[in-house]
């Protein structure tokens, strides 16, 4: 029997050429890999300025929702650079290299607060977050996400890509939620372990990049046939006003729906990525639980990687995230019988975990899904745009998310130290912190699984998508005979 020919045309299941290798979907999946270890250590910075830098709850809060809100705005600002780029240029492989090496070195400054009074402290922190959050990983994000818009027009391909990039993430995810807490600690816990960190993590970042970069491209197959060249879009695309873009765009429900619900998940993200620390700390007594939870995790996170492929493929993608977003809702609301049980807690955490996979890889379908549409309804893609405008809404949720902690704290008057008293004295953690603490781990997130299940049960662009993406390849040969 004859070796394959790596060189053979394949299609996917639609008729579309695909143009994707194994190499290519690990080289891709490293982009995500480094900007969840942004996006995951800034989600630390709450409970380390909070408790080895000493900054006050409310203002650590109010930090992170004035950092979110202009960083939002910043997302506009690229997606409109990057789909304004000149015709015959890259468009969105540059910025992981221009943006990518920076990244890595700013985040170890993260956490060089320098010593002084809080409005020093506060002025550091609200410039680094600004600068890393709202300059550098929105130059790296927005083009990173167009990319898989432009790689490849195989929604099969889109999964795959999705899939590689979700587990990626989630590896470098979980790394931080798992060994954070415990590493630091053993480095004596204080602000030159998290310095320490930050370096290592900082060098990850710029060789994932580096290798991103080397194999991204620019190219689609379109409807099974020559090979595009997507960094040359047309002239009116390319003069399309920002504020023109977004009426385009509002009139999208699709897209709309992709923005509502990126919009909850963020801000379910932000709240997760803040909150355990806390939970474990003064709900179960001690912190290094982190690590015991995050190695639970694992189970559900392998099996929601292995699962998610088969059961798009037997349900598609839009009803396999309505089913998660389901268990996701029951498995919370089962939490409120017993929020101080730990095994109950854990075992519907690992629910939870397993459901949140299929969203995290199939959100960029829906966006690509939602893209087309944007082509087929408007004869306008507008790629960097319609993400930069969802991703401003997801930078807003994240940032809600994170500044709920903190809000919610503010309100109990939390103080580490005086909880901490009380702990050592023997008492219970006050009632006021503990409802906190319940409020942004259990009640917020409950209610967030309930509007993205409801949203996304409108979302129904995937029974027609090869059918749009039938009539724009028809349009398109018919302006090339012209």
């Amino acid at each position: 029997m004859g070796k394959k020919d790596k060189n053979a045309v394949r299609y996917d299941r639609d008729g579309i050429q695909k143009v994707m290798r194994t190499r290519d979907y690990f080289a891709d999946s490293l982009g995500m890999f480094a900007l969840n270890i942004i996006s995951g250590l800034v989600g630390q910075l709450t409970y380390f300025y909070t408790d080895k830098i000493g900054i006050a709850a409310g203002a650590v809060g109010t930090v992170f929702m004035l950092c979110k809100i202009l960083d939002a705005f910043t997302d506009l600002i690229m997606g409109n650079i990057v789909d304004n780029t000149k015709p015959g240029k890259e468009k969105y492989r540059p910025w992981l290299l221009k943006a990518g090496v920076p990244a890595g070195i700013l985040l170890a400054l993260m956490f060089t607060v320098p010593k002084g009074g809080q409005g020093i402290q506060i002025a550091y922190a609200m410039v680094t977050n600004l600068v890393l959050t709202a300059v550098l990983y929105t130059a790296i994000s927005i083009p990173y996400s167009s990319l898989m818009i432009v790689r490849t027009n195989s929604q099969e391909e889109r999964g795959y890509m999705g899939t590689w990039r979700a587990a990626s993430g989630y590896v470098s995810g979980m790394v931080i939620a798992i060994a954070i807490i415990p590493i630091t600690n053993m480095l004596g816990g204080n602000q030159s372990a998290w310095i320490k960190v930050g370096v290592i993590f900082g060098a990850l970042i710029v060789l994932a990049m580096l290798i991103c970069y080397k194999y991204a491209k620019e190219t689609a197959v379109i409807a099974g046939n020559d090979t595009q060249d997507n960094s040359v879009q047309t002239e009116e695309d390319d003069n399309l006003g920002m504020k023109e873009a977004l009426g385009y765009l509002f009139k999208n429900k699709y897209w709309i729906i992709v923005l509502v619900v990126n919009f909850m998940s963020q801000v379910s993200y932000g709240l997760s990525n803040t909150s355990g620390t806390y939970y474990c700390k003064w709900i179960y007594g001690d912190d290094n639980l982190v690590a015991v939870l995050g190695g639970v995790g694992l189970i559900p996170t392998i099996l929601g990687f292995l699962l998610v492929t088969p059961l798009v493929k037997k349900l598609g993608a839009v009803t396999t995230i309505k089913a998660s977003l389901a268990m996701g809702l029951i498995a919370s609301a089962i939490r409120l019988v017993n929020p101080y049980n730990f095994t109950l807690n854990t075992a519907m955490g690992c629910i939870v975990t397993f459901t949140n996979i299929p969203t995290m890889c199939l959100g960029g379908v829906l966006t690509a899904m939602a893209v087309d549409y944007n082509e087929y309804k408007f004869g306008k893609r507008m790629v960097a745009r319609s993400g930069s405008a969802i991703s401003f809404g997801s930078k807003i949720g994240s940032g809600i998310g994170a500044s709920l902690v903190s809000w919610c704290l503010a309100a109990a008057s939390y103080s580490a130290e005086t909880e901490a008293a009380r702990v050592a004295a023997g008492e219970a953690v006050s009632m006021a912190t503990r409802q906190a603490i319940f409020t942004f781990s259990i009640y917020v997130p409950l209610i967030l699984f309930i509007v993205m299940f409801v949203m996304t049960s409108r979302f129904d662009l995937e029974k027609k998508i090869g059918e749009i993406q039938g009539e724009i390849a028809k349009r398109k040969e018919q302006a090339v005979e012209k």
